[in-house]
This record gives C-alpha cells, structure tokens and sequence, in this order.
C-alpha cells in the first residue's frame, strides 16, 4: 500500500493521470473477476460532533438526533469512504440510470453518492420545505439551485471525473459529496467498511480510496491482480 502526495479532487486523475487521458471502453465482460474489501480506521476514535438545526425545526429536527457525518466509524469500520479502480481503459458498460440523492429532514441522503461521469444525478425534496443544494466544484461547473416545497425533483448531471462537497444555503449544518469518476468501478463503503467492485477483468490494477477527511489530499493506493472468475482482496487502513 503506498500513498500519494497529490490532492485527490479528481478521483481517477489525481493518482493515475494517463487514465482520464484515455476514453474508457465499455461492453461485455466474460470470465469477470472481483475485488472485495474493507476500509478500517486506525486509531481512536473521535466522537462526532453533534449539529445545531437552527431553522425549519418542525421538519429539521425530526429523526435522530443531527451529527456531523465527516468520519462515521462502526467497530473500526470506515464508512461513506469512496472506492474505484483509477487506471483501467476497458471493462464493463456504464449503466446510466439514475442515482438518487435525497433532502431528507434536512440532511443528505447517503451523505456520499459515487456514480460514473455522465450519470444522471436526481436530487429530491420530499421535505415540504425550500431547500437550496449548491456544488462546491474545481473542474466542473457549479450548480446552485433552488428547490421550494413545489419543486420536488431536480436533475443534473457531472461530466468529469471530480468530488464535489454540496451544502444547503438554506440550512447551513446540511453536508454531502457527490463523487463522479471515469469508469463504472467505484463503490461506496457501508456501515460496515466493506465495498465491491464487480465484473473486473482479468489484470492488475491501481484501486483507489479517497474519504473527505482521512485521504482527500494522500489518497490511499494498492496494486490488485485480478483472475478470471475469482475474487481479489484489498483492504486499506486509514488514520487521521
């Protein structure tokens, strides 16, 4: 495992700049393989800081109690940490469906949502109440949009490989990252720091992981084989 010095905003550029130079292939994979893991934290762990809802109260404070979502760790497991392969040209299709993100009492829902550039992204608002989600983007152009209780859906689509930090201007606590990468190989952790990347042919490849606060500017990197038909292990450490 190895890490790298260059700042991770462009997930699949920032490590492995050659691959964003070629156009990924998609088709037909026979004989795929798989690579499976977790991500663990090292370390003790910091207890989240809770969040303020200061506006909205009637819809904002329902659910759980709010806390901040930049480091979610279950038993030394990483969640929302973000998962790709940065240097494969050919591989399976880019399946183009829509990947949902939800405003959903006043919080982002999943807090990380990664999907192949070009996808379309719909973000809803089943809150009843005007929400404004505004992207925080270097390569790609913003969007800041309004969405009042009548506009319930909006759709927008990332068309280079970039992690966007999106927040509310209505509700200043409000955090999430939309993550878009060159190829269809890119997987979010659950609450149980495990990912898989499926359909991987046959090869060696750089697999990345990049999380907002434990490797957005010393990505973690690690060569993995990949034979037919089977599974290949990577798993990663992360510390502060």
């Amino acid at each position: 495992m190895k890490k790298g010095g260059v700042l991770a905003v462009i997930l699949g550029v920032s490590l492995a700049a050659p691959s964003y130079l070629l156009a990924y292939t998609g088709g037909d994979v026979k004989d795929g393989g798989s690579i499976s893991g977790t991500v663990k934290f090292a370390g003790s762990v910091p207890t989240p800081k809770k969040l303020e809802v200061t506006k909205d109260k009637e819809v904002c404070a329902k659910g759980a109690e709010k806390v901040d979502k930049s480091l979610v760790v279950s038993n030394g497991n990483v969640e929302y940490a973000v998962v790709s392969i940065t240097d494969i040209k050919t591989g399976k299709k880019i399946d183009a469906k829509k990947i949902n993100l939800d405003q959903q009492n006043c919080e982002y829902h999943p807090h990380v949502v990664a999907f192949p550039v070009g996808t379309p992204l719909e973000i809803n608002n089943p809150d009843g109440i005007l929400h404004n989600i505004h992207s925080y983007s270097k390569v790609n152009p913003t969007f800041n949009i309004a969405q009042p209780k009548f506009k319930k859906t909006v759709e927008v689509k990332i068309e280079k490989p970039e992690a966007i930090n999106v927040k509310c201007d209505v509700h200043g606590w409000m955090n999430g990252w939309v993550v878009a990468t060159d190829n269809p190989y890119v997987a979010v952790t659950d609450s149980s720091g495990a990912f898989k990347l499926t359909d991987v042919p046959a090869g060696s490849y750089t697999v990345q992981v990049w999380h907002e606060t434990l490797a957005n500017q010393k990505p973690v990197t690690m060569k993995v084989t990949v034979k037919a038909k089977e599974d290949a292990k990577a798993n990663f450490e992360l510390k502060k």
